[in-house]
């Protein structure tokens, strides 16, 4: 009996005289009051709604909440609340290319600094926003991603809830950085395999150190100044998503090439990325699979920038093709991911891929379903996260303005809260 009301006492010591019943205590209560809601799924403003959070989780939604006499009440008199949103592409371990190469960082930036700045950008991406992220590679920077996806939820520093793919997998003499002496060993930006047994022995390599989703490319060039071409052949493609389907994990595939997204979709993948090399029929046979449509605009308008285009039309090829793909993947109805491929342009910067979505002929109010329920059912997360709604957990955004009408406002980010904790 002695050594139980020791131990007891020790407890109470360590947590500074807290009750070691606290767990028990009703979770903390917040009325969120903002001008207006949009809840992520029916694509409307609520003006005069409510939002009601316990804890780490929204417990009501509406007009005229009641709530606990004790709860903290947040009023947002100008503000359109939000679900927070989702980034589905970006490599926080990079940052934009006018800044250093990505060859200058896959080869010559210490994995220190790297992991230091992808702290940062895991910040500025949360203050922006986004409080959920997909993470498609931390080229050249190992496992770092899950480490950093470790310490964001561990409560060690800021950031968005990750989900990581590790290495992307890439073909034997595909991938990069290229330019050496044959036969020089040389590090490289993502991890090479060859046939369907080792491609498999690659994605679960990456499922054993942490990988949440299997990154593939299925196309891509085989030498400078090269157009992309096929890399994986559909034995290998269809092998890896096996297998990674196997250990319920998800697919992403870079395809930039229509024969690259047929072998995508043929093997079943959950979502492809860039496309745009994209036809009418590789679109609708996405569509009729359910395969979500990652269009990247912000990549290739932040290239054709830095080579020197200053936004003006005609606009450089690379971008009409892009915008091409994105158009033909609209009229197919191809479910829409928003993702930007983050890190070739600045991390907080995420908004760009939405402003030019709208700007492809996508609606405001679409944009936005995209970036918040869109994602969260592509990514298979929708249980938790991407709607204001009852019982989901309470990641919202209020965003001054209404962002409905011009989806530039997202820019202006007023209050971040995630799990119900307020970050600013």
């Amino acid at each position: 009996m002695l050594g139980r009301k020791f131990i007891l006492l020790a407890a109470v010591l360590v947590t500074g005289g807290v009750s070691v019943l606290s767990a028990a205590e009703p979770p903390r209560a917040v009325i969120l009051k903002p001008a207006r809601v949009f809840d992520g799924v029916d694509g409307k403003v609520h003006t005069g709604w409510q939002v009601l959070v316990e804890g780490e989780r929204i417990v009501a939604v509406g007009p005229n909440l009641s709530a606990p006499s004790s709860a903290e009440i947040i009023e947002l008199p100008n503000e359109t609340l939000m679900p927070g949103m989702i980034e589905g592409h970006t490599h926080l371990f990079l940052h934009p290319y006018n800044e250093t190469s990505w060859d200058d960082q896959v080869l010559h930036e210490h994995l220190a600094l790297r992991t230091a700045r992808a702290v940062a950008q895991a910040k500025a991406t949360l203050l922006a926003g986004f409080t959920s992220a997909r993470d498609l590679g931390t080229e050249g920077a190992g496992y770092a991603d899950v480490g950093l996806k470790m310490a964001i939820n561990q409560g060690i520093i800021p950031g968005p809830r990750l989900s990581v793919s590790t290495l992307a997998i890439v073909a034997l003499g595909a991938y990069g950085p290229k330019g050496f002496e044959p036969g020089v060993t040389v590090p490289q930006g993502a991890e090479e395999a060859s046939g369907a047994d080792g491609i498999v022995a690659a994605a679960r390599r990456q499922i054993a150190a942490g990988a949440d989703w299997i990154k593939l490319y299925a196309d891509y060039r085989w030498g400078p100044g090269e157009e992309s071409r096929p890399t994986m052949s559909l034995d290998e493609v269809k092998a890896a998503v096996a297998a990674a389907h196997d250990a319920g994990r998800l697919v992403a595939v870079h395809a930039g090439t229509a024969e690259g997204m047929r072998r995508a979709i043929a093997a079943g993948a959950d979502t492809i990325e860039h496309g745009y090399g994209g036809t009418p029929e590789i679109f609708a046979a996405m569509a009729a699979k359910n395969i979500a449509y990652c269009p990247t605009l912000a990549a290739s308008d932040s290239v054709a920038r830095y080579r020197g285009w200053n936004g003006s039309e005609p606009a450089p090829d690379a971008v009409i093709l892009a915008r091409k793909a994105f158009a033909a993947a609209l009229k197919a109805r191809v479910p829409m991911c928003m993702g930007g491929d983050v890190g070739v342009f600045a991390h907080g910067q995420n908004a760009c891929e939405m402003e030019l979505m709208v700007a492809g002929g996508m609606s405001a109010a679409d944009v936005l379903i995209a970036a918040t329920s869109g994602n969260a059912r592509a990514f298979k997360l929708d249980t938790r996260l991407g709607a204001i709604r009852a019982g989901l957990l309470a990641d919202l955004v209020a965003i001054e303005g209404d962002p409905t009408v011009d989806v530039s406002a997202v820019r202006k980010v007023k209050m971040v809260m995630k799990g119900g904790a307020r970050i600013q």
